[in-house]
This record gives structure tokens, sequence and C-alpha cells, in this order.
């Protein structure tokens, strides 16, 4: 899926879809196209559903409008668990771990610092995506985030062979680390399922795939784009193991452009009130051997146009108040730019070491006036054992903001607590805002009933869910001088350094006499080094009493 964006930017969305049927006694030795590990993961740990994205920088919906599937910053992990009687919570809690730990070494991430300590069990925010034959509640839901995780291709190379073709083979060879790592936005994903199709049928595990690009067309050297600018190289043809292989080209704006090659079919979606055009290519039926190219050429007698960017019905801000490193305050702003008003959850997953107070929660819209939640779900952390878990309903008024604050306290923490750079500060993981939209304007998601992305043309509901991730805020906390110990260090070094030499001389030399001559007068050295006295002197001596002895 190709979108140009009205801010001058690309977004590129590519999805890979795996289905596997099975039955109940089938053993896990073949999995069909499905990857094996992900299979074992589900059966071993009686997952029903599992969550994993890593993602490079914040997707703006202010200006992108809504991604096909959202993603907070950093590493993102939720999963529920089947509903089972020996399924405790202590059981699942066990699960999870070991759950986090496997899928750490699965896609080479740090989804291993993953603990009680930064796990949450959402009540109304995380909705499940599979047929359930009871309700369920917040027993069988784990989440949990690390926002400080960095994505590279340690992380791109696992990801790749988790799919049954090769990574030159089909959409897989355009993902090249050089070309995805350098873009503004960059998300990947797992997203699998289990669903039962039917009676007698067994059970169908469903395996998505995702990577969401964004490019910036200035960086691409103007507004005209194509395939080998954005990956580097043209697509050679399509996955033989691929029952389809399509690309989707959003063209409800782009009548200034012309399409090389042009599309076979164009066809128009009718979703929500909001009408879209897409051009279709099929590339199971490009010849094969021959580089497919997509390129969008602007017209020449295109006139300059400003292109008005429309924002999403729902979106929201996050930031930190307060001076001083004694109290503060987490702000997040709700705007809602719909003619009616909303239904909107907010959940927070604050860290044990940023103490909040429920009894300083408000909700206050720009006039002042405070709004009353409509229902609140607090879980007060615990420090070094339970974060701090927070969920508030409430109707957003239309055409307005409500911003939502609650104050916290700065503390100490231990000095082994603190991350190698104690001065960067502390990460807090992203907000979830939650809300059914009424319109599918800027909505490209993929229907809860559907599973390509072809399922989403002319898909109306009575209401469209919608999750909005906000910013990942840097908290900088008290830091001890840790200058202290180099300086003890340096200290002590320098007093062991002089009490050690003289130590060492004394115990290991010998003190030795010598006799000192007593000291020659200056006309005696003269006499010496004229020749006048010493040894020159006697020997003169010598040879005048030796020819006296002759004489007599």
């Amino acid at each position: 899926f190709i979108k140009p964006l009205p801010s001058g930017h690309v977004n590129t969305f590519f999805q890979f879809t795996t289905k596997w049927q099975y039955s109940e006694k089938e053993n896990l030795h073949h999995t069909h196209l499905a990857p094996r590990s992900i299979a074992e993961i589900f059966y071993v740990y009686s997952l029903r559903e599992l969550h994993v994205s890593l993602t490079n920088v914040l997707w703006r919906y202010e200006s992108w409008g809504y991604p096909v599937i959202d993603a907070a910053p950093g590493a993102e992990v939720w999963a529920w668990f089947a509903q089972e009687e020996q399924n405790t919570p202590e059981k699942i809690d066990e699960q999870w771990r070991k759950l986090v730990a496997t899928l750490s070494g699965l896609l080479c991430a740090s989804l291993g610092f993953i603990d009680d300590t930064n796990t949450v069990q959402p009540h109304y925010t995380i909705r499940p995506q599979f047929y359930a034959s009871a309700p369920l509640n917040s027993t069988y839901v784990r989440y949990s985030t690390l926002p400080h995780e960095v994505v590279c291709t340690e992380n791109l190379t696992p990801w790749k062979k988790l799919l049954p073709c090769g990574h030159s083979e089909g959409f897989l060879s355009l993902l090249n680390s050089n070309h995805i790592h350098s873009t503004n936005y960059h998300s990947l994903g797992i997203h699998v399922r289990q669903l039962n199709p039917g009676k007698g049928t067994g059970k169908l595990l469903e395996i998505k795939q995702t990577v969401n690009l964004v490019y910036d067309q200035i960086l691409l050297g103007g507004q005209d784009w194509s395939v080998r600018k954005l990956f580097g190289q043209g697509l050679s043809g399509s996955c033989p193991l691929a029952e389809s292989s399509k690309i989707y080209l959003d063209v409800t704006h782009s009548q200034q452009f012309d399409f090389t090659p042009s599309p076979e079919v164009t066809v128009t979606s009718k979703r929500g009130g909001i009408e879209t055009s897409f051009a279709v290519y099929d590339i199971k039926k490009e010849i094969p051997g021959r580089m497919f190219n997509l390129a969008a050429v602007r017209k020449p007698d295109a006139k300059p146009a400003v292109a008005l960017v429309s924002p999403p019905p729902l979106y929201a801000k996050r930031y930190i108040l307060g001076v001083g490193q004694e109290r503060g305050r987490i702000v997040t702003k709700v705007i809602n730019t719909h003619w009616a008003e909303l239904n909107v959850i907010v959940q927070e997953n604050i860290p044990w070491f940023v103490p909040v107070y429920l009894h300083t929660l408000s909700l206050k819209l720009p006039n002042g006036q405070q709004i009353k939640p409509a229902a609140v779900k607090y879980i007060p952390g615990q420090q070094r054992r339970r974060a701090y878990h927070l969920e508030v309903a409430f109707r957003l008024p239309a055409r307005t903001t409500v911003e939502m604050s609650i104050h916290f306290d700065y503390i100490f923490l231990k000095w082994q607590e603190y991350p190698p750079d104690a001065n960067h500060g502390h990460y807090l993981g992203s907000a979830i805002v939650a809300a059914q939209l009424p319109v599918a304007r800027n909505y490209t998601g993929v229907p809860v009933d559907g599973s390509l992305f072809v399922d989403s043309f002319n898909a109306s509901r009575p209401g469209y869910y919608v999750q909005i991730r906000t910013e990942s805020l840097l908290l900088t906390l008290p830091v001890p001088d840790f200058s202290m110990p180099y300086n003890v260090i340096c200290l002590a070094c320098t007093v062991v350094a002089l009490a050690f030499g003289p130590i060492h001389n004394m115990s290991t030399k010998r003190i030795v006499i010598v006799v000192k001559e007593a000291p020659k007068s200056i006309w005696t050295t003269i006499r010496e080094k004229v020749g006048f006295g010493g040894k020159g002197t006697k020997a003169v001596e010598g040879k005048e009493n030796q020819s006296h002895e002759k004489s007599e």
C-alpha cells in the first residue's frame, strides 16, 4: 500500500499474511507456510492473540492521518491468553515472563527487560481481535512497552526469516536495511491471532507481518518518486508461494501526477462517508524476470498548489510541566476536530519510580470548566514491584480540547538503578487514546473481520475503533554526584602511592657507610690540573732520587 501524504511525505505499508488451518490433534512437526517458532509459541504459552511492534519515531497523526496499524515508539508487546481453568493470574504472569524472553531471542530485541515492574492489565483500552466463547476480562491480557528500544538491522534480519519466501523474492527484496532505517518513520510488527473458521474445521492461525515506512520527498530530490528511489531497486517479481501479490496506490489527491506504468484497474472505495480511489497493480501478472518500477511524475502543465492538511477527527499530545526537581505534572491533551462528541478512553502506564496521586487527576476544558470522568480504573504502583496503571473514560465535547493532567513527585533511586547515561533521563512509555470514530476520515485500518488490505474497501461500519499512541516522555530525575566515587578512588590511590614509596625503599634497600675524603683546597686542585702536584710531582721526585743514587 502506497499513499502520498499532503505533508510532502510518502507512506508505504507492507503486509505479509500467512494462514495455517489445523486440527486439535495435529502436531507441530509441519506447519505448512506458517513459521514453526510462532506456532510453538502459541501452543506452549496458551495464547489466543499476540502483538509485537518495534518502532522508531512517533507517527504524526495531525499531518499524516491514521496508520493502517498503530504502534508506540520503541518496543510494544501485548498478548491475550486462553481462557482456561489452569490459567490462573499467577500462571499467566509466569507464562508472560517466559513469552517475552522467547520473543527477545526470536527478534534479537531487548524484550527481556519486560517484567512485573512495567507490565499492566488493561481493562478498557485493549480489545480482543478474536472470537471468544465467553466474556473476557483483564485477567487474561498483559501489556508492556520499552520506549527506549532502538530498531536496527539486528531486528530486521530475524523478522525476514519468519516469512516463507527468501530475502530476494517478491516484496521482501525491497526491504533493504540501508533504505529502511534512513526514513522519517519505520515500524516492524508481528500480529498473530487464533480464529475459529467453523464447527468441525479445526482452528485457524493468522499471522500478519507488517512494515510501515514514511519517506520525505525533499530527501528524494523533489515531488517525483518511484519504487527505485524509495527502496534503491525495482521489484523483480512476486513470491512463488504467494496466492496474491498486489500494490494498492492511493490516487485520491494525485490528479497532478502521471503514473507509469498505468494501472489496469482503479477501484473506488466508499467507507464511513469518505470516498477513496486506489490504483491496483497485480504483480502476479507481470512478466517474470522483468524489473517492475512504479513511478509518479508531476505533469508538465500542473499548476503549483499548496497542500491543505486536513487533521483527523481525533489526535493527542503529551508533555511534562513543572519547575524544579520536587514535583511535576503529566499532561495529555486530547483534541476533537469532529462536529459531534466522542467517547474517549485514555490509558497511562507510568513506571514505579514516578509516583502519581489520583486525587490530583483533572479533566479541564479550555475555558477552565472541569469534566467529570465516566469511569476511572486505577491501580497504584509499588516501588520496585509494580507500575502505576490509570484508565480514564470520558465524553469529549465536539470541536474542543480536553487537558488531562495528574501530579507526580520526583524521587531518588538507588545508585545501581540509574542507567549508564543517568543525566540523559528516564523514559516514560506512550499513553494510549482509544475511541470509536463515527466517520472514516483519514482512516485506513483493516476491519477486525478482515485479513487483507483489500478487505477495507467499502467496509462501512457503525463505528471505527482507533488507538492513538502519544509521545514518549523523557523525565530527568534527581541524579547524585557520580563523580564522588571517582574522587575517592583518586584520593585513595594518591595516599597509597605516597605511603608505599618510602615504606618500600626502607624495606628493600641496605644502608652502607661510605668514608668521605677530606676536601681538597683550591691550591691543591690547581697544582694537580697544571701538573705540579699529585702523581706528577711524585714521579719527578722519584727520578731525582734514582739519579742521585747512581752518581754515588
